[in-house]
């Protein structure tokens, strides 16, 4: 089925589609959105073959035949030459029927034991576009067990400290690039299990989060002993003596990969440790909506397959933690008032009824078996609610994960958040920020809390204190670079309807192929709840039913049920919904695959909240997406925001002044907002918009393409219909009161 064919409505022969990539065209080769020629160049030398081991070749030789033609006993083992842990993933690979694996592949393998140098560390790190830092090193704050007495000496070390300090803390770490999943079984040590499920699920290249954040996370494999009698304060650039145990804030695109990146370690950690005993979850993971808790949930149980682990959703009246006998109040109860004759002979049986109850009680709520539990803050903090407003604590947690950390910490969620991230009560508590956009607002908050963090824990308990360490993938705050943005300006509401009508309905395919044309799955975001079901009412009927329909557009929002968004969603993926109308409440984290493009709509409130929308599209590594983005007369004051990120965007592309959508002529003749104007948009959007019903100035806002005229006759004519409906009723509620008065019965 050509759906381009179906929605065009056109007298002319449609032309052939244009030879554009798509992102539902199905998954790219390579899902890294930078160091592309770095890449090519490895495998062509590899390709081209470079120096190898003698019977290295033979290997690779034998390693291509079926493991079932070998009649008289098994397979023949590896050179002594190779490494162990090769051989051992080889041969786990041939039992599992994952013999087919590339040239490169199997080059990486053979080599993945071998140490980068400095120097090739920061090549791979610079052309792949990380910078990775100690944002904060928590272990210069500690202090020495020896005080003196003098307080001039006492300010002169706190001097040298605070110089140390700004010497040390933002030390840049060059840390052993992960160039192929193959490398997480014999560098880093992971379960043989975990990494069965990786090459299940097809994980071969990594992407740019995925090479920097695992090497930081998981540690060196075997080093984490030698380690824990090192210095604390030993210079190294490669990060390796901290062993993996950091905390990690992570800024890197969408859809470049960073749920896969903080589940492998989780997982991994907790396979060896699921026998030790602990009761509770062990790792918790907070996201802003249900969907994006519902996506990580999948992904944590593909990758936990068959290793003990289990991953669940918070769900309401699941128990998290053990209640105390007390909680249960004796007014919910409903517990008779006794005299203080009868009290001495009722207790006993006051006193089993409270227990049946509990008892009851307990029984219905699902008591939380999973080592991984993934929850919106306020799902879990309703969970660990206690009376008197207190906070039950998780002394069993040891990940705590933050996913769209800068929403979270965000004063929208930020008591909800800073609630559950204080109830981890336990001193090996490892957390993780990770988000496409983090501010400096948002470092600062997350280092502060750290610090109050340390100091509050029992220095009898305390390990080591760990580094916060900060990650960058690209620029920061800018969007991903394989999409194409389009700006346009469509005057007024109505135009900004008869603009998305042209993009649902197009007449002819452009002849140039520079310039892709949106073609259908894909979103349309608006600024409200109301204007999205406007939107929807009204292009209900564009889609004709050759096509499909009115089911080919829904709108998804907030004040549906979980069941009705569960099964939109549904749809959605499968293909049975071509256009879907929605609010910011899919904006963030949830992963759309096969998505061909994103509509703004109405304009983004801010510039993080244009980065993750269009960021559904274009995602690991897919290219070919479109951003279209409309704009009125009233967005003009707060449209530089959006202007700037795509410029960024475009820059980081490789485009040139010609080619960029956004032309430097707009950006200096757009007004720059103020502080309180992007303060004001970022909590309450553009305010002619909240407000949709008839009034001065407030008509022309509605999405419609009725006039005036026409919506006067036909509130006219609904008035009639009520006025002759309650007409009939008074006259008929006049002729049963007279029937009734005509006989008033016998004296």
């Amino acid at each position: 089925m050509d759906v381009f064919k179906l929605l065009s409505r056109s007298s002319k022969a449609v032309q052939a589609p244009p030879t554009h990539k798509l992102p539902s065209d199905g998954a790219a080769a390579n899902p890294q959105l930078f160091g592309h020629a770095e890449s090519n160049a490895i495998e062509h030398a590899v390709n081209k073959g470079q120096k190898r081991k003698r019977g290295q070749d033979t290997a690779e030789a034998k390693e291509e035949l079926p493991a079932g033609l070998y009649f008289f006993g098994s397979a023949p083992k590896a050179p002594e030459a190779e490494h162990k842990a090769d051989a051992e993933d080889k041969g786990c690979a041939k039992k599992e029927g994952l013999e087919n694996e590339t040239v490169g592949d199997r080059a990486e393998d053979q080599d993945s034991t071998d140490a980068y140098d400095e120097d090739e560390c920061k090549r791979i790190l610079r052309s792949h576009k990380l910078k990775i830092m100690v944002l904060e090193d928590f272990r210069m704050h500690e202090e020495d067990p020896q005080k003196e007495k003098k307080k001039v000496k006492k300010r002169e070390r706190e001097k040298e400290k605070v110089q140390d300090k700004k010497k040390n803390a933002k030390k840049q770490l060059l840390p052993q690039p992960l160039t192929s999943f193959a490398q997480l079984r014999s560098r880093h040590g992971i379960s043989r299990r975990l990494a069965d499920n990786l090459r299940e699920q097809g994980y071969k290249v990594p992407t740019e989060v995925q090479l920097g954040a695992l090497p930081l996370l998981l540690g060196k494999k075997g080093s984490r002993e030698a380690q824990k009698g090192s210095e604390p304060g030993s210079p190294s650039s490669s990060g390796e003596e901290y062993g993996g145990d950091i905390d990690l804030l992570t800024i890197a695109p969408t859809g470049s990969g960073k749920t896969i990146a903080f589940l492998i370690p989780i997982i991994n950690k907790h396979v060896s440790q699921k026998s030790d005993g602990v009761e509770g979850p062990r790792a918790v993971i907070i996201a802003p909506t249900r969907e994006l808790a519902s996506q990580i949930v999948n992904e944590a149980r593909k990758l936990s397959k068959g290793t003990g682990i289990k991953a669940a959703l918070m769900k309401k009246g699941m128990e998290v933690v053990e209640r105390p006998v007390h909680e249960v109040s004796e007014a919910s109860l409903d517990i008779p008032e006794v005299s203080e004759e009868e009290g001495s002979a009722s207790d006993s049986e006051n006193e089993g009824k409270v227990a049946r109850l509990k008892k009851r009680t307990h029984r219905r709520s699902e008591k939380l078996k999973a080592a991984i539990l993934v929850a919106t803050p306020l799902a879990l903090l309703n969970a660990l609610k206690l009376r008197d407003d207190k906070i039950a604590k998780l002394p069993s947690v040891r990940h705590l994960v933050l996913d769209e950390a800068d929403v979270l910490l965000d004063p929208l969620f930020r008591e909800q958040t800073l609630a559950i991230w204080n109830a981890c009560t336990s001193p090996l508590l490892r957390v993780g920020l990770w988000s496409a956009t983090i501010g400096s607002n948002i470092e600062a908050l997350a280092i502060n809390t750290l610090n109050d963090r340390w100091s509050t824990l029992s220095s009898s308990n305390l390990p080591s204190r760990r580094p916060l360490i900060r990650l960058v993938v690209g620029l920061k705050d800018t969007a991903i670079p394989n999409i194409t943005h389009q700006l346009t300006y469509a005057a007024t509401e109505q135009g900004k309807l008869l603009g998305l009508r042209q993009l649902l309905h197009p007449t002819a395919v452009p002849s140039s192929d520079s310039t892709p044309s949106l073609r259908p799955p894909f979103l349309v975001f608006t600024q409200t709840i109301p204007r999205a079901i406007a939107l929807h009412s009204e292009l209900l009927y564009d889609i004709p039913p050759e096509a499909g329909g009115s089911s080919r557009i829904a709108v998804l929002h907030a004040d549906l049920s979980s069941s009705a968004r569960e099964n939109i969603m549904t749809r959605f993926r499968r293909g049975e919904i071509w256009v879907l109308i929605t609010t910011d409440l899919l904006a963030r984290g949830v992963d759309f695959r096969g998505l061909n493009g994103v509509v703004n709509y109405d304009v983004p409130n801010s510039a993080a909240a244009y980065v993750h929308r269009v960021g559904r599209t274009g995602r690991a590594g897919r290219e070919g997406g479109v951003a279209v983005t409309f704009y009125t007369q009233e967005d003009i004051p707060h449209i530089k925001l959006i202007a700037n990120v795509i410029r960024a965007s475009e820059k980081l592309r490789g485009k040139s002044e010609e080619e960029a959508s956004v032309k430097q002529w707009l950006l200096d003749a757009l007004p720059t907002p103020s502080k309180r104007d992007k303060r004001q948009l970022k909590k309450r959007g553009v305010e002619a918009r909240r407000n949709v019903k008839d009034g001065e100035g407030k008509g022309k806002m509605r999405i419609s393409t009725k006039s005036g005229y026409e919506r006067r006759i036909e509130n006219r004519r609904r008035g009639a219909k009520m006025a002759h409906k309650e007409r009939g009723r008074e006259d008929t509620r006049a002729i049963q009161a007279a029937s009734e008065s005509e006989f008033e019965g016998f004296e």
